[in-house]
């Protein structure tokens, strides 16, 4: 199976970016399944029960959320009438949505989407996401309910996110993470059978900082006070995500590749 996952989805460039590419590296990487992170997809901040259409519309066949999953509050109620987006599984017990679904690709295999958020230097306390995640693998083991699995970990410390990728190696197909914007160098598959990637990167605007125009973010480091909100960089946008290849009958990766499509990190990608 070709799976694709995007990193963090920037504001309206990032959603227009997406739009205007990933119809065609569906046809031309034949791709089996699409996962996108929108939590940034609206103004920066959360993911609207629109712009999650039209990321649907353009091609993906999952969205996940992230510690924004409700910033944008009609979500609330979108993500509990959608079941293609994904909100954190460990973000509260009372939250609407889940956490975790199977899914059926185009070519009928079966995949297990979930996401959990980290706890090291995130705003608020967490629930342990190794419990979590655990639970959920346990139940939908690869070769047996599910034919690929894949872990969405949002969370700030790369540490944490490469514990987790050891943690669930041999048991999902792919762990990767979100949440800080910058793509890591470290696509791999694990000893045990996983692809993984510490931080998928984002699709936004490199000319900025992590996804946002400069002059803001600059002063409040430089000055420690803050004066205007941050909006989303809307210059060249560069799709950044993960490329796999899994084992229908094993649900392990055989091949993993970084994607940067377009922008300041254009690369090839799958060939």
């Amino acid at each position: 199976m070709r799976l694709l996952f995007l990193g963090d989805i920037v504001g309206r460039g990032g959603r227009q970016a997406v739009a205007q590419r990933l119809p065609k590296l569906r046809d031309d990487w034949r791709l089996d399944f699409v996962v996108i992170n929108g939590e940034n997809a609206t103004g920066g901040m959360g993911l609207s029960g629109n712009h999650a259409r039209a990321l649907f519309e353009a091609g993906a066949d999952v969205v996940t959320l992230g510690d924004h999953a409700f910033d944008q509050k009609d979500m609330l109620q979108f993500c509990e009438q959608e079941p293609r987006i994904i909100r954190p599984l460990n973000f509260s017990k009372v939250a609407p949505g889940k956490g975790a679904r199977v899914f059926t690709a185009r070519g009928g295999q079966k995949v297990l989407v979930a996401q959990v958020l980290g706890q090291v230097f995130m705003k608020r306390p967490f629930d342990d996401p190794f419990s979590a995640v655990d639970a959920v693998l346990r139940q939908y083991p690869l070769g047996g309910m599910v034919q690929a699995s894949l872990i969405d970990m949002h969370c700030e410390a790369t540490s944490e996110k490469m514990a987790m990728g050891h943690f669930c190696d041999g048991r999902a197909s792919v762990i990767v993470g979100t949440h800080t914007h910058v793509p890591t160098a470290d696509a791999m598959i694990l000893p045990k059978g996983s692809a993984y990637q510490t931080d998928a990167g984002m699709c936004g605007d490199y000319n900025s900082v992590i996804g946002m125009k400069k002059d803001e973010p600059l002063r409040r480091f430089i000055t420690g006070m803050a004066k205007e909100r941050f909006e989303p960089a809307l210059a060249d946008v560069t799709l950044s995500g993960l490329y796999v290849e899994t084992d229908d009958r094993t649900g392990k990766a055989k091949r993993v590749e970084q994607v940067r499509q377009g922008g300041l990190l254009s690369s090839a990608g799958p060939a």
